[in-house]
């Protein structure tokens, strides 16, 4: 075997006249694609092509749980025009093509993250075999950084498994695994990790190289075989990405068009095409928006949030209140955290209700084939419940999750404080609640800490860690380290009415109620914002919420920010008919029938003393409504409630669905121009009223010409 310390791909000969290719990039947890490996693979081909005896090649690495998990997004990033970006595709598309067309046998022994370039490797491959581990996951994403596949990635998949199946999948980014890739036809075995290098060299042994192609019958065949069917297909493909996308993202149709290329023109043409296009994509505002979204949330992972303070081990988590939120919690802490969650609630309902939150979602994943029965059961005995504290004096972090009562949860800092020992955190879940406040009568305030899950917890991404004055590194550091154990990305703020992301949406709620309440129709407002890039407008987003939630909430902030936080007067009247939204299937939407939640229940205007007719154009709909997040953010960046416009960006986007594409609300005022949003926000100040003001810390940017970023 040929060891060389600083290589990423070395090369073992065995007796059975085998090579093994082995990657692990030095210093790195993951492997990753760099162009500087071109080199290195074209010398260990070159080794190759020499062996006259030769029996096949396997394609393994040597890091266990990651396979390849993409290219290097930094060398996308250093391309200053389209053709160096199409140059990098090529080089890539060069490197696969020699792959495929070895003499022998090459087979890719799959074992963790086989994304991006690393599964376009493994398609370069003529055989491919996954281990069952449940690091093991199979895509393209590119999509989610705005590009496509540009190592043959749009040409391979669709020969490989057919366009009707390949095209989903690159346009959605989604990651299989590995059961679901054997299923379509990605891999070809799926075995355990600790026998995947001796199946894939029994594979290699037993087989021929070749390039499959799918088998198409029926429907398939006139869909997929003839000109009018493919245009069919792609068309029906375009309507569908457009319908959710709102033309926003440039990589869909650019998908659809490299595939629609390859099959109408063949493999060369299609990858050709397709690095043109990586090219092109790679400098859309969008992709490159997106690829500093991906560094911001890389770098997260590597910090504590206090500095070098390092966490303390997590071994057990109570969760205080059996609701939705409750439910949410102690899933995310056993599902995805892999910890004991011990639930206590007044009634055994409450108790009952969460573990059943936690079965219906594992069991969701059981049908899918995401999760053995085995897995479920070990997962829901880790989950227990229970009326009084018994066994909190063993619980690590308690999160709360009662009502948003001030008394009620000072009370229960008290009771862990009683019930727990020493070290024990108190971590609340309060949306609206100062954290300060909470700790007031605490007698360990260094442990009490704000951690404000969003619904529902399972499936938002985002948890704010709110700080007081008093609360120590330590806890920082672990409550930090058990958010990104759930599977949450945590951004730190400190404490004060709304925290971050609530204080953000409230004044870019109350405009959308605004405009409503001057007759703008409901759904033409939400329809502007979702196509501004939001995934859900705001009045169907209060619908979601709780009217009521968004009414008891509005006055706290009015309360403690003043006059630009004063929601207008109509929440009263809504919860005087009992409308709270969803939750009743009584809001601003219709909740009744097939088409529940998609038409607006117009008697609301009437309750509203409001005749709808459309006077504003969707675009000064979304300008009204986002400069004023976009002033707020800017207040919170002056006070210290965020500590960088970075934490600021990935709240919005991961917090309340941000357009992605914008880069987050500092990113998005970086590329207007601060001296421009100034202006428009002074221009509406004038036509609109105060709340419009300009903050302080943009005037000042404005005037010395500076940029967030």
């Amino acid at each position: 075997m040929t060891t060389d310390n600083n290589r990423a791909f070395t090369l073992e000969l065995r007796d059975d006249h085998v090579a093994v290719i082995h990657i692990d990039v030095p210093g790195e947890s993951m492997n990753t694609l760099k162009a500087s490996f071109a080199d290195e693979v074209a010398h260990v081909l070159n080794q190759l092509e020499q062996h006259q005896d030769l029996r096949g090649v396997v394609l393994i690495s040597d890091k266990p749980g990651s396979f390849v998990a993409g290219a290097d997004i930094s060398m996308i990033d250093a391309c200053t025009n389209a053709a160096d970006a199409e140059s990098l595709a090529r080089q890539g598309q060069a490197m696969f093509d020699r792959i495929e067309q070895l003499a022998v046998p090459v087979v890719a022994a799959i074992d963790g993250a086989c994304l991006g370039g690393g599964l376009e490797l493994a398609l370069a491959c003529h055989y491919r075999i996954a281990t069952d581990n449940n690091r093991t996951v199979i895509g393209l994403p590119e999509v989610q950084l705005g590009l496509l596949p540009g190592s043959g990635g749009t040409q391979r998949l669709p020969r490989l498994i057919g366009i009707q199946k390949a095209l989903p999948l690159i346009l959605a980014g989604k990651q299989l695994r590995a059961k679901q890739a054997r299923k379509l036809g990605i891999v070809d075995d799926v075995v355990p990790a600790s026998i995947l290098l001796d199946a894939a060299v029994e594979k290699a042994l037993a087989s021929k190289a070749k390039v499959r192609k799918v088998k198409l019958k029926g429907v398939s065949k006139v869909l997929e075989g003839t000109s009018f069917g493919r245009n069919f297909m792609f068309k029906k493909a375009r309507e569908q990405a457009q319908a959710k996308a709102k033309g926003n993202y440039p990589a869909l149709d650019k998908i659809i068009d490299t595939l629609a290329c390859g099959a109408s023109k063949g493999f060369q043409a299609g990858l050709a095409y397709e690095a043109k296009q990586f090219g092109e994509l790679a400098m859309t505002p969008e992709s490159k928006e997106l690829r500093q979204i991906f560094f911001a949330t890389t770098a997260m992972k590597k910090e504590t949030g206090a500095g070098d303070t390092k966490p303390r081990a997590i071994q057990r988590v109570g969760v205080l209140g059996g609701g939705l939120m409750g439910g949410g919690i102690a899933y995310v802490t056993a599902a995805k955290a892999k910890l004991p969650a011990r639930i206590k609630d007044i009634n055994e309902q409450g108790i009952v209700h969460a573990l059943k939150y936690s079965y219906d979602l594992l069991n969701s994943k059981v049908k899918r084939k995401h999760m053995t029965r085995t897995e479920l059961e070990a997962t829901m005995l880790s989950l227990s419940g229970t009326l009084d504290y018994s066994g909190f004096d063993k619980v690590d972090v308690v999160i709360e999750a009662v009502f948003e009562d001030l008394g009620l949860k000072q009370q229960m800092v008290a009771d862990v404080e009683a019930a727990g020992n020493p070290h024990t955190i108190f971590a609340t879940n309060t949306s609206s609640l100062p954290i300060t406040q909470i700790a007031a009568k605490a007698e360990r305030p260094e442990n009490v800490i704000g951690l404000h899950y969003f619904s529902p917890v399972d499936k938002m991404p985002l948890a704010e860690i709110i700080t007081h004055e008093r609360t120590s590194a330590e806890t920082i550091a672990t409550t930090v380290a058990l958010a990104k154990k759930q599977g949450k990305t945590p951004i730190v703020v400190k404490d004060g009415a709304g925290f971050y992301v609530n204080r953000i949406l409230a004044p870019y709620m109350n405009e959308a109620a605004r405009l409503v309440l001057a007759g703008e129709p409901i759904d033409g407002v939400d329809k502007a914002l979702v196509k501004f890039g939001f995934p859900v407008g705001p009045m169907k987003l209060m619908d979601e919420v709780g009217i009521d939630v968004a009414a008891k909430v509005a006055p706290i902030l009015a309360n403690e920010l003043g006059d630009r936080f004063q929601a207008p007067e109509a929440f009263g009247k809504l919860l005087d008919d009992e409308r709270k939204g969803k939750k009743n299937k009584k809001g601003f939407y219709d909740y009744q029938g097939k088409q529940a939640g998609k038409q607006v229940d117009s008697s609301v205007y009437s309750l509203l003393g409001v005749t709808a007719a459309s006077q504003l154009s969707a675009d000064e709909i979304a300008q009204r409504t986002v400069l004023l997040m976009l002033n707020e953010a800017a207040y919170c960046l002056d006070e210290g409630i965020i500590s960088c416009a970075r934490d600021g960006d990935i709240g919005a986007i991961f917090g309340i669905g941000f357009p992605p594409f914008r880069g987050g609300p500092f990113r998005y005022m970086d590329a207007l121009g601060i001296a421009e949003v100034v202006s428009r926000l002074q221009a509406y100040q004038q036509q609109h009223g105060e709340r419009y003001q300009p903050a302080p810390l943009l005037v000042k940017m404005a005037t010395n010409n500076e940029r967030f970023y």
